[in-house]
């Protein structure tokens, strides 16, 4: 009997590589935060740094951070009230313990949605991420501080957060 092994073994690979690819599309695990998807978010919050994924917050600290854009982390961020609004309702909307849960419940599993901090590289989780970072790499002139996702995770951009 003769067995077609030629089909078979490019069947298994063709499958194989399917999975690979869509087990990337179905988010990656706890390593995909779905990107800002409105358009004035991503130019206001992106002119200075990478918009963050609503879902890597609860909407608490989304409000808090939006009420106080005079003093964002040392900088004024202000923005005219209409931006402000429009910009702190879409990061709300799409929080962790709102519709970003799918992607935000592991980041922020164990911490108070009242009382969270304000800063991602605060949240228990991102710290046992990145506790083996060691401290001279944060300085490092290509990275420069914690809130440079991009530097390390390249695809951050797109949402993966993946080594």
């Amino acid at each position: 009997m003769n067995i077609p092994y030629r089909p078979i073994a490019l069947g298994l690979l063709v499958l194989g590589f399917s999975a690979l690819v869509l087990g990337r599309a179905q988010a990656g695990g706890s390593h995909f935060f779905a990107p800002v998807a409105n358009t004035v978010v991503k130019e206001e919050c992106g002119s200075c740094h990478l918009p963050f994924a609503p879902s890597m917050l609860p909407a608490s600290s989304w409000t808090r951070m939006m009420a106080n854009l005079k003093d964002h982390f040392g900088d004024d961020a202000s923005v005219d009230p209409k931006l402000a609004a429009e910009i702190t309702a879409y990061l709300v909307a799409n929080a962790g313990d709102q519709a970003g849960q799918r992607y935000g419940s592991k980041l922020l599993r164990g911490v108070s949605t009242t009382n969270a901090p304000l800063r991602i590289t605060e949240l228990p989780k991102w710290t046992r991420e990145h506790r083996k970072v060691p401290d001279w790499e944060w300085k490092h002139k290509d990275v420069r501080t914690k809130a440079n996702c991009t530097a390390c995770h390249t695809q951050a951009e797109l949402g993966y957060y993946d080594e």
